[in-house]
């Protein structure tokens, strides 16, 4: 027997009725939030940026590949890592489709890392995608945006993350477990593993000048995890134990 509560159709129903009232609102709230980031100023790039991609050095303009907003997800990929992220990795199995879509509505699509383009184009064939990952290897874009970060401002604890210094888990002495897993599973220690953190942001081009529009970290990458989207509407929702995600290719190791 099962030990959730239980009851008649009508009552479920009832029930339902409630909860989409909430749903509904939590859409309206969500619907001007969007507004809200897109009413955000726009900050004119004047660095130069250069990325290695599959076709050669491409400036951060070049990334648009003519259009006119680029999205750039930040992908945990530090240079001395034998694999990218786990969690990295699972919020990047729906870009294969989702790049395709957005370059059709005038968005390209990229992911950034810190790794040299050789280990990213070597995980990229593991894990068979085929969306542009572009390498930022010896570059500032990763520390300018604030996902990377260099030993230093971790000993001296000047690591600013998602809008504040310090305050993070993978700031946190002793190292707490979940992270040093995932460290584990990148083949890294975890200092090195938390010299990087998940993002994302977008960009604009006009008359030839670049912008920066938006950015989000931490929790605010959450709606890319598709797969949780689904959990959060299984009869058992997410129900985790720790870290459980794995690269899709490790789940029959497991």
């Amino acid at each position: 027997m099962t030990r959730h509560m239980t009851g008649t159709r009508e009552e479920w129903l009832e029930a339902r009725l409630e909860l989409l009232k909430a749903e509904k609102e939590l859409t309206r709230r969500s619907d001007e939030l969007v507004r809200r980031r897109q009413q955000l100023p726009w900050v004119q790039i004047d660095k130069e940026y250069r990325f290695e991609t599959d076709e050669g050095i491409a400036s951060l303009a070049d990334l648009f590949r003519g259009r006119s907003q680029l999205l750039v997800y930040h992908f945990m990929f530090g240079p001395d890592w034998k694999a990218g992220c786990p969690s990295c990795s699972m919020i990047a199995d729906a870009f294969n489709g989702s790049a395709v879509h957005l370059a059709n509505h005038d968005v390209m699509f990229w992911a950034v890392s810190r790794a040299p383009l050789g280990k990213l184009q070597a995980y990229k064939q593991r894990m068979g995608w085929t969306f542009p990952w572009a390498s930022s290897h010896g570059g500032d874009f990763n520390f300018d945006f604030n996902v990377s970060f260099t030993e230093e401002q971790q000993r001296q604890g000047a690591v600013e993350y998602n809008y504040q210094r310090g305050g993070h888990a993978m700031d946190k002495a002793p190292v707490p477990e979940p992270v040093a897993q995932l460290a584990a599973a990148c083949e890294t220690d975890a200092s090195s593993y938390a010299r990087d953190r998940p993002g994302m942001s977008a960009f604009a081009l006009e008359d030839g000048v670049v912008y920066h529009t938006y950015s989000t970290y931490a929790r605010g990458v959450d709606p890319f995890f598709g797969v949780y989207h689904w959990l959060d509407r299984a009869p058992k929702g997410r129900n985790e134990t720790g870290v459980w995600w794995r690269r899709r290719d490790e789940y029959a190791q497991g």
